[in-house]
């Protein structure tokens, strides 16, 4: 497998700070983000068969064939023809314009997509974009061109859609896939189990932040009182604790919603694990392994974070409070990380150069200000939050991208996951998502009044 899609010309840290700006203020650093991530995209999808990449292994899940084309129309929809007013390029690809189109008309069956076709579709985009990029004012008028925002869309969009397609290749249990599992940077240390943080008020939400999602927007002052939170996310050895102490079975540590889904899902652990005469194994793309006590626990759903912090006599944080845990510097203000303004490469698990997370209390060189170790990466941290708006919100570029997903359905993900790009990964990010979902690489960390 290639190397995750960084140049072997450039070192991680190099390529990290090159590419991770909140803005871009030339075409030449708008083409290297973008070749950036296609190289990314394409070497995720290289070591899989033509034939496999056009099949549906989960109704969760689209096709691998499907997201690179909708990655492509998605780019072709805010650059071509939004941006620069092209002719659609799509009515000129047959096979994929006819899957959009039944797709579109409500087909039952989603429309086989060939991955022939899609790379073509995509590739042919991506020609005719950088083409128009080189004769591109940056310093036009209107707010898709401000701080290259539009670029800065189509760009997240991508290496989210990455995220996605690893979470599709991971439903391929039975399709074994090459992995990497980079050393985390540094020593694991120990120390406490939990942070205090004290109350007050701080800023909530995006600041000086070019590209953030409207989701992320307004920032505003919030007060909180004073909290504990787990230094670290809870990790496989805790949550098998939890198994051995009836935790699937004893009602009393869940919600009536979440009995519901336990009972209907059948759950007894964690997504991919298995029972075996020699304890717990997982299913790792393909691959069967022990789990490994020591990292994060991953592919919970939210009802299972909650049973586990119940059961533990905690909580869930609240995002306020996990904001304030990774991102607020009582002189300084807000840090786009939870180290401070730059990711170079050391200080999380992101960008996946691990296919999995790290051991608890890894990188020291992402610590908090108060002292919370990955905050950042490893997994994405469900929290107690439903997903509404912030005060004074206003839906740009447009109302589907968030507005229509805002209210109680949808439970609040917080801090990235191993397979998170740094550009998307900033401590105001919001990411959603049902409270039934496992297939994401989620995990969680607790917490409790102070």
């Amino acid at each position: 497998m290639r190397d995750g899609g960084y140049s072997p010309t450039c070192g991680v840290a190099e390529v990290a700070t090159m590419l991770q700006s909140p803005g871009m203020e030339s075409v030449v650093e708008i083409q290297a983000a973008l070749d950036r991530a296609r190289v990314a995209t394409d070497a995720l999808l290289t070591p899989v068969s033509d034939e496999a990449l056009s099949e549906r292994v989960s109704p969760l899940q689209l096709p691998l064939a499907w997201e690179l084309a909708r990655i492509a129309h998605f780019e072709e929809l805010w650059l071509l023809r939004d941006l620069y007013g092209h002719a659609p390029v799509l009515d000129s690809h047959d096979e994929v314009h006819a899957a959009f189109t039944k797709a579109r008309n409500g087909r039952s069956q989603l429309p086989l997509l060939r991955a022939e076709s899609a790379r073509a579709y995509a590739t042919d985009i991506r020609a005719r974009v950088l083409e128009a990029l080189e004769h591109t004012e940056l310093d036009g008028p209107g707010p898709l061109l401000r701080k290259a925002f539009v670029f800065g869309l189509v760009l997240q969009h991508e290496l989210q859609h990455q995220e996605t397609m690893l979470q599709t290749l991971q439903l391929r249990t039975q399709a074994e896939y090459p992995v990497r599992d980079e050393s985390p940077f540094g020593e694991v240390s120990d120390g406490p189990d939990e942070i205090r943080v004290d109350g007050g008020s701080f800023v909530l939400g995006a600041t000086d932040e070019p590209w953030a999602y409207d989701n992320e927007l307004v920032a505003h002052e919030v007060e909180l009182d004073a909290f504990f939170i787990d230094r670290t996310p809870v990790t496989n050895r805790a949550f098998a604790e939890f198994i051995s102490n009836r935790g699937y079975s004893s009602q009393k540590h869940w919600s009536s919603e979440g009995w519901q889904w336990r009972e209907r899902e059948r759950a007894v652990a964690p997504l991919f694990w298995e029972r075996s005469a020699d304890g717990w194994e997982r299913v790792r793309f393909g691959s069967r392994e022990p789990v490994p006590f020591e990292e994060p626990v991953q592919h919970v759903s939210w009802y299972e974070a909650e049973a586990y912090a119940r059961w533990a006599g905690k909580r869930l944080p609240t995002e306020a409070e996990w904001e304030r845990a990774a991102a607020w510097h009582e002189r300084r203000g807000k840090d786009r990380f939870p180290w401070g303004g730059e990711w170079t490469g050391y200080e999380a698990n992101l960008g996946h150069r691990r296919f999995s997370p790290a051991p608890a209390g890894s990188y020291v060189g992402g610590e908090s200000r108060v002292g919370c170790r990955q905050l950042t990466g490893d997994v994405w941290e469900w929290t107690s939050s439903h997903f509404f708006p912030y005060p004074s919100f206003l839906a740009f570029p447009h109302p589907e991208f968030s507005e229509v997903f805002f209210g109680d359905r949808y439970r609040v993900l917080r801090g990235g996951s191993w397979a998170t790009d740094s550009v998307v990964a900033r401590s105001s990010f919001r990411s959603w998502d049902f409270p039934d979902r496992r297939q994401i690489f989620a995990g969680f960390r607790c917490a409790r009044d102070g």
